[in-house]
């Protein structure tokens, strides 16, 4: 930009900041294309919105190809003045993949990490297992 505008680098910077432009950020985003796609949206908001009598809904997500890391060392502890040390190095045990699961009228996220991952459904659609101690919907 500056050879183009025959100015120094840190002119283009300064004008740049001046105006709060940030042109090395880009935000993305994607439009469906499905037809259904707004049908589809109305049923999803609406299980949250108004949930069926005794049911309890989950809002359910997956992180998959996590790294399960360990330091080699265990880290020393804080002096005054001082922060914690610790290694750089750790030792590889392969890869989790965690499914988290939101419990949207009791506001409880339930988790598990699990060591393989196959095809969908996830582990937690349609278990009640997951759920430490339910007892049915409690509404107020």
């Amino acid at each position: 930009m500056s050879k183009a505008a025959a100015i120094s680098v840190w002119s283009v910077q300064r004008i740049w900041r001046g105006h709060g432009l940030q042109p090395h950020r880009v935000r993305q985003f994607g439009l469906s294309t499905d037809p259904a796609f707004a049908a589809k949206l109305r049923d999803v908001v609406g299980l949250y919105v108004d949930p069926p009598a005794h049911a309890v809904v989950l809002s359910v997500d997956e992180k998959s190809q996590i790294q399960a890391l360990a330091r080699t060392q265990e880290p020393l502890p804080m002096k005054p003045g001082q922060p914690t040390t610790r290694t750089h190095d750790y030792k590889r045990h392969g890869t989790t993949t965690l499914f988290a699961a939101l419990d949207v009228l009791e506001g409880k996220v339930i988790g598990r990490c699990m060591q393989r991952h196959r095809n969908y459904p996830p582990p937690c659609a349609g278990r009640v297992s997951l759920i430490p101690s339910w007892d049915g919907p409690k509404r107020s």
